[in-house]
């Protein structure tokens, strides 16, 4: 399998973006890139990297989302590999409407398992897609802002960009 690598810049820092022609495969910072790659080896271990543009549709949504189109990234169709209960974290992400944030206690009753926090922490730190699957509206339950992949700057810019209220 082929997947393309493009950087694109971003009010946030270079992100990393790798797509074959169907769907976005991982999403990361640049700084990030040796955890990218690994993640990315993991679940797509046959995958050949070519430096590149990846199809429009992929990144001209990702740049209409930096210029305030928050649900401009909502619709793209990714594709990872990884555990049946990470895909089914990973697809309880996508139901976090932009602007909105849900706990990790709220996340995991949503994914059919309530008393999983901690099992939906991980899965969600997980997650190889960032800002597409969007981890970042994750939350602590006291409403406080909790670990995220990218630093914890960039959740707090991603979740006011979205319009949420944080400190």
């Amino acid at each position: 399998m082929k997947l393309t690598l493009e950087r694109l810049p971003s009010p946030i820092g270079t992100i990393l973006l790798v797509c074959d022609e169907e769907a976005i495969r991982a999403l990361d910072f640049e700084e990030f890139e040796p955890r990218f790659k690994k993640l990315l080896r993991r679940h797509c271990p046959d995958a050949e990297l070519v430096a590149g543009k990846v199809p429009r549709k992929f990144s001209d949504a990702i740049r209409a989302y930096f210029k305030g189109d928050i649900k401009a990234i909502d619709k793209l169709p990714t594709a990872t590999d990884g555990t049946e209960f990470q895909r089914k974290v990973w697809a309880g992400l996508r139901k976090i409407p932009a602007g909105k944030t849900w706990s990790y206690g709220e996340l995991a009753k949503h994914v059919g398992k309530p008393r999983a926090r901690r099992a939906v922490g991980l899965a969600n730190g997980s997650n190889p897609i960032a800002l597409v699957v969007p981890c970042h509206r994750v939350i602590g339950a006291d409403g406080s802002l909790t670990g995220y992949g990218g630093g914890m700057s960039r959740k707090r810019w991603l979740l006011r960009h979205e319009g949420v209220a944080v400190s």
